[in-house]
Parts: structure tokens; sequence; C-alpha cells
């Protein structure tokens, strides 16, 4: 496992920074609950001004004692775990990319339809989620809408995304008319960098901390150079004060939580203005940010998979582009992450065309985990003996590769191993994935058993556009 070229010194240097800057600016908190809370934790309180600064003193007691109870290091990473295949799952993308068109447009309700029938075909035994965003409906009926479309299409249907917390009543009685519980996700808290937690994500937080829900902490995704310092040391000392400022926020809401995150790192091609999140420079940051918490104060943060790519167009590019980021991952973390979900554009796209692909990929970097089995067969010694030195012929005449090879090897169904042969080529690939995720989900049926629940969850919705819309 490489790492980020850091001493003892260089990492002193920046958590005293980070102490600076929670003394000195501090976060703002839009929640008068964790306000309260921080207080009573010690931390100095403006309340008309929604800020909290924290006294250096207590925020180095605190990083003590998150140092001392800090798990030793996960060493995973002696062994390669290969990761989970894409799925349809909650990514909540806005956009959906439209292949015949050649581009991106809004999602809508028939997009998730679709894209839970893929799901359905692709893997019925995983929960499907809510992938894509309903944009044709008021943003807060937008998650009921979606579960409704979950319960009526998917056999396993994942819980949808409750971006603000007066919508999770409602999830949970249409969860329960299904029979399950909590049926809700709050998904990532992101904040609003530098330093802010806006009152949705912070409603969200009080929710997730007070219910045990997840460890506390960030799904950070700050853009260097725009809402970060754009030096790499500015940039660590500032995410370390927001990773820290929500570790206490959290402690304080419920002392028994968790500690944990992630780090998603964009930077900004200065030309454009376009911001990547898997350029070598985004991995750099986060990659760095990571070590830096894990050796400052010994909490683990996970650097963001290799979803988030820059390709704005499906395609094998936009694939390597995601293997490219998950490997740099796992070479300085150890853990591979998953490759991708069909997400292009950092995270803003959903193709199902890129989905089938990343799955493809996905088949690929499992080969890795593959563990090595000296049984009779696979060590083909009648194989070897009967071709010998090669003088009348080669292995791949033999029964044993005839019989094996299917279990043995890479065999992609849409990328060519002969290589990358030109655009021609890469445009009948992209339209053998559409074909394909077309026919596949063309085949999918609706769960039977439901129509009850569905007619009750429909009232429900009714029930919250009386009550949430104006």
């Amino acid at each position: 496992m490489f790492e980020i070229p850091m001493g003892n010194a260089d990492i002193e240097a920046i958590g005293e920074g980070a102490v600076g800057v929670l003394q000195s600016v501090g976060l703002s908190f839009q929640n008068a609950e964790i306000l309260r809370s921080l207080e009573e934790w010690g931390a100095r309180v403006d309340h008309a001004r929604q800020t909290a600064t924290f006294p250096r003193p207590l925020v180095l007691e605190f990083v003590e004692r998150i140092r001392v109870e800090a798990a030793a290091r996960d060493a995973s990473g002696e062994r390669f775990l290969a990761p989970a295949l894409p799925t349809v799952t909650g990514s909540v993308a806005q956009l959906v990319y439209d292949h015949d068109h050649q581009q991106a447009r809004p999602g809508r309700r028939d997009d998730l339809v679709a894209a839970v029938n893929l799901g359905e075909a692709l893997h019925p035994a995983q929960p499907i989620g809510h992938a894509i965003v309903l944009t044709e409906l008021p943003p807060l009926i937008e998650p009921l809408e979606a579960a409704l479309v979950l319960a009526e299409y998917a056999t396993i249907p994942e819980a949808p995304f409750a971006w603000d917390v007066r919508q999770i009543p409602y999830l949970e009685e249409m969860g329960h008319l299904l029979g399950l519980d909590r049926w809700y996700s709050l998904g990532a808290v992101c904040i609003a960098h530098p330093l802010r937690f806006d009152r949705n994500t912070a409603d969200r937080y009080v929710h997730m901390m007070r219910h045990g829900l997840r460890p506390a902490g960030l799904t950070s995704m700050p853009v260097a150079g725009v809402s970060a310092p754009v030096t790499v040391e500015g940039f660590l000392v500032l995410t370390a004060a927001e990773f820290l400022g929500a570790w206490i926020a959290g402690r304080a809401l419920n002392p028994d939580i968790l500690l944990g995150g992630s780090m998603w790192t964009g930077t900004s091609d200065m030309k454009t203005g376009h911001v990547s999140y898997s350029a070598f420079d985004s991995m750099l940051y986060a990659i760095a940010t990571v070590q830096f918490l894990r050796a400052w104060c010994g909490v683990s943060v996970s650097v963001g998979g290799g979803e988030y790519c820059a390709s704005r167009t499906p395609g094998l590019y936009a694939a390597l582009e995601k293997a490219y980021k998950a490997m740099t991952i796992a070479a300085f973390t150890g853990t591979h992450p998953t490759i991708g979900e069909g997400m292009l554009d950092c995270g803003k796209v959903f193709s199902a065309e890129q989905l089938m692909l990343d799955r493809e990929f996905g088949l690929g970097v499992q080969q890795f985990a593959r563990k090595i089995a000296p049984t009779k067969e696979n060590l083909a010694l009648d194989a070897i003996i009967e071709i010998g030195r090669g003088d009348g012929g080669s292995h791949i005449t033999t029964d044993h590769t005839a019989l094996r090879f299917r279990d043995s090897l890479w065999l992609p169904h849409f990328v060519s191993r002969t290589g990358w042969t030109g655009s021609e080529d890469e445009t009948a690939l992209m339209e053998r994935c559409r074909d394909e995720a077309r026919r596949l989900a063309e085949y999918a049926c609706k769960p039977e058993g439901r129509a009850d629940a569905l007619e009750a969850m429909r009232k429900v919705l009714k029930k919250a556009e009386e009550e949430l819309v104006d």
C-alpha cells in the first residue's frame, strides 16, 4: 500500500492549523438542537448567527480521546477483496443520458421505471433504489412518488432518499404498509463547503445521530481552489477542521456514536471551470486527507469510489476513467471500491448503457480475487504432458482448455478483447449496450401481491401533497 509523503512534523502543523480554524472561525449550523448540544459540550455558540467556535483545549482533548479509542488499522489490504458489481441503487441522479439523442436531459418517472426494470433483470436478488430524480414533481413530494415506483416495480425496494426530514413520517408510513421499518434513506452528509451545515443537512444530521443510523462524519465534497484552498496543505487544514467539527457535533448529540465519513475531492480546470472528481490532482487531495486524518486522530475515512468520473458521454473512456480511479484508491488505501453504477459527469447523470459497461469492468476486477486452488483438474498435469514442449500443438487444442476456459478467463459480453480500434467500433459497442439494456428491461415483471399496499401508499402521497405543498 502506497502513502503520500507526510512526516510527523507535517501532521502536527496541519493539525494545529485545523484546531486554529475551529477556534477562530468555527462552523455554521442551521439547527438549534445542534447549537444547544455544542454549547453544552463547551463550544462558544452565537445562536443569532447560528455559529459555533471550539476552544483549543477542548478540541485537543477531543482529538486525544478519539486517538485512544481508535481501533487498530484494518489489515484487509493484505488480501484483495473484490468490489461488488454495480447495481441500480439510490444514486439520485438529476439527469438521464438519452442515447438516441446523444445528450443528457432531466430525469422523469418513466426513466426511474425503466431503471428499476433493468435492475430487476440484472440483479433480482439485490435491492433496487432511487437511482433517478423525478424532476417533473415538486421537490418535497418527489421521494414519495419515487417510493411508489420502487414499491410497484422492484421485488426488493431500497429505501428512497429523504432530503428533508419532513418527508420521513410519510416514507415510514409507506414502508410500514410494505412491512418495512425505517424505509427511508437520509443520503450523504454533504455540507455547504466551507464550514456550513445548511438547514436540510443539519436537520438530517440530527436525525441520524439521535437514532444512531450511521457514524458521525461527512461525505465531504469540497473543490480545491473554489470551496477550499488550492494548496494541498491549506486544503488539509480546512477539510480536517470540517471533519473534526462534524465529529464533535455528532458526539455532542450522541456520545456513543461511531466516527467515520468519506472523502470525495474535486479540482477545477482553470481554463473551463469544469470540476473533476477523478483527475490526478483530485485523487491526491482526497488520499492525502484520508491519510492525514488516520495519522492525526486515528479515525478511518474512506476515499469515495470510482463512480464520480468527469466523462459526460458513456463509453469505454468513462469506464476506464472509473477503473483507473478505483484502482488508484486501492493502491493507496488497500481497499478496492466499486468501479461505478452507470453515472457520468461527476454523478449528475445516469446512463443505462454505462451501467452495462461498469458491470462488465467490475467482473474484470473481480478476477483479482480468485483463489488459487491446486486441485488435480486445475494443475492440468495431463494437458502439460500431452503438449510437452509444444512441438505438436498448443494448449488451445486440449480438452482441458475447452472444458475450463469459461471458468478461467474474463469473457466480456460487450467489450472487445482485441482492443479499441476506432470510433465506429465504439459506436457499435454502445448500441449493443443500449439494445441489451432495453431488452432486459422489457422482461421485467412487477412483483405480485402489493395492490392493497400500493393503494394505501397512494393515499399517503395524497396526504403529503395536501400537507407539504403550498
